[in-house]
Order: structure tokens, then C-alpha cells, then sequence
């Protein structure tokens, strides 16, 4: 179960979750959690919002079943709990509900069989640290951090990597840094090859090889409904993110050996 997060907005990561739950769907079963209130992975997997009758609030705030608030999309082997409408107005709910940070574990623990039908489940955060994305940390076992390469990303990517070790301390110990994606890369730009070789730097084998390039067909795909994967599959972007989930296959074999990964 993997978070993606980053409390920056524009960095790219309700588009890589859309596109790696995607990629990875080809051959694995997939679960995207849409905790975005703005409720744009659901839009980018063509579920309109006047379909979005029950989702991740129905599931956080009402304990609705996680087999009822799934749906298929028109990927096949991916399934979707849509943002519903009441989404953003879950944070001031949460508040004053007991065991508050933990809402989405435990609606995760009250659902183990529904959850073994999926190999990966990808919990999308809103861009804030807010009680969602505390939520979304506290149920996964790891982050994945997708960074602009700019230079205002790199004071986020601080905060970002803070609040997982402030969560692993208080909230969730079994929480790990899946690792950093680097997103919006312009080789003509020498920012991008600085920003690049800083994270690098800092992070080391923590950043993904695969780079996602700025791409159109990226930027156009939502628009139609479509992961980029679908909507121009020879695109640079497409084919950047194919690249995204045959390393992350090979990183989770690394760390346990040939058995497949289970959510």
C-alpha cells in the first residue's frame, strides 16, 4: 500500500498515480484510493462527477465497505474509490472523531478480504499535510514522493520527508520513503539536470532511475478521461511511466526476493 504525497500542488502526483496504477495494472490488480477532495484522478480515469455517488468520504467518514465504494474503471484490473463530492468537508469532520488519524487503517482492517484482491493499493493525497494525508500515511506502509524539478520543490521535499518520520515515530513505525519520482523534466533546462543532481545528492538510491519528462500528450490525456498510457502510448510520457513500474516491480523483488507483493 503506497501513499503518494507531496503538500506542493503542480508536482505531478495525482497524474503519477493515475499513470503508475496504470502501467502496473497490466499484469497485477490495482486499487486507487482517490483522498484528493479536488478529485482529479477520479476525472483522469474518466469517472464524471455526477457518477461519483459514494467514495473515500462515504468510506472515512460514514465506514461505508471498501467492496461498495470501489469501482471498476475502463482500465482493466484497476479499480477506483472516487473522490465523492462530500470529500472536502472530511477534514473538519475528522477533527473531532475519535481515533482521527487512523479512520483509513481502520477501515482498511475492517475490509481483509476485499483488500487480498488487490496486489497494490495507491492511496493519492491531496497537496497538503492535512488529517487526509495523515490518514493516507498512517494506512500505508510506504511513500512515494513525486517531485517537480524546480527550485521551490526542493524546500518541500524536506517538509515531505519530516512529516513520514514524524508519522513513523507517533502514528505508524512500519512506514518507509518508497522513494522519489522526479517529474516535469525539461533536458533543455539546466535547472532540471540541477535539481536533478541535488536530490540525487541528498537522497541517493532513494530517487527513481526513470524520469518523467514534460510531455503534451501528459497534459492532455485527463482531459479525455485517460491515463496518458492509454490516450498515446508511444508518447515520451507513456513510456516514461511503463519504465516508473518496471522499476518499482523490480525494487519490491529486491526487497523480497520472488515472492509477488500483497496488500
Amino acid at each position: 500500500m503506497i501513499a503518494l504525497a507531496n503538500q506542493k500542488g503542480g508536482v505531478g502526483k495525482t497524474t503519477t498515480a493515475v499513470n503508475l496504477a496504470t502501467a502496473l495494472s497490466a499484469g497485477h490488480r490495482i486499487l486507487l484510493l482517490d483522498l484528493d477532495p479536488q478529485g482529479n484522478a477520479s476525472t483522469g480515469l474518466g469517472i464524471a462527477r455526477i457518477d461519483r455517488h459514494v467514495g473515500s468520504y462515504a468510506m472515512l467518514i460514514d465506514g461505508a465497505p471498501l467492496d461498495y465504494v470501489a469501482q471498476e474503471t475502463r482500465v482493466p484490473n484497476l479499480w477506483l474509490v472516487p473522490a465523492d463530492p462530500d470529500l472536502a468537508g472530511a477534514e473538519i469532520e475528522l477533527v473531532s472523531r475519535p481515533n482521527r488519524e487512523r479512520r483509513l487503517r481502520e477501515c482498511f482492517q475492517a475490509a481483509p478480504e476485499a483488500l487480498r484482491e488487490y496486489d497494490y493499493v495507491f492511496l493519492d493525497c491531496p497537496p497538503s499535510l492535512g488529517l487526509l494525508t495523515v490518514n493516507a500515511l498512517v494506512a500505508a506502509g510506504s511513500v512515494l514522493v513525486p517531485l517537480q524539478c524546480e527550485f521551490y520543490a526542493l524546500e518541500g521535499v524536506s517538509q515531505i520527508t519530516q512529516t513520514i518520520e514524524r508519522v513513523r515515530h507517533a502514528l505508524n513505525p512500519s512506514l518507509q520513503l518508497e522513494g522519489i519520482v522526479l517529474t516535469m523534466f525539461d533536458k533543455r533546462n539546466n535547472l532540471s539536470e540541477a535539481v536533478a543532481a541535488d536530490v540525487r545528492g541528498f537522497f541517493g538510491d532513494k530517487v527513481f532511475e526513470t524520469v518523467i519528462p514534460r510531455n503534451i500528450r501528459v497534459s492532455e490525456a485527463p482531459s479525455h478521461g485517460l491515463p496518458v498510457t492509454l490516450y498515446d502510448f508511444r508518447s515520451p510520457g507513456a513510456q516514461a511511466y511503463v519504465k516508473l513500474a518496471a522499476e518499482v516491480l523490480r525494487r519490491e523483488r529486491s526487497r523480497h526476493g520472488a515472492r509477488s507483493p500483497a496488500a
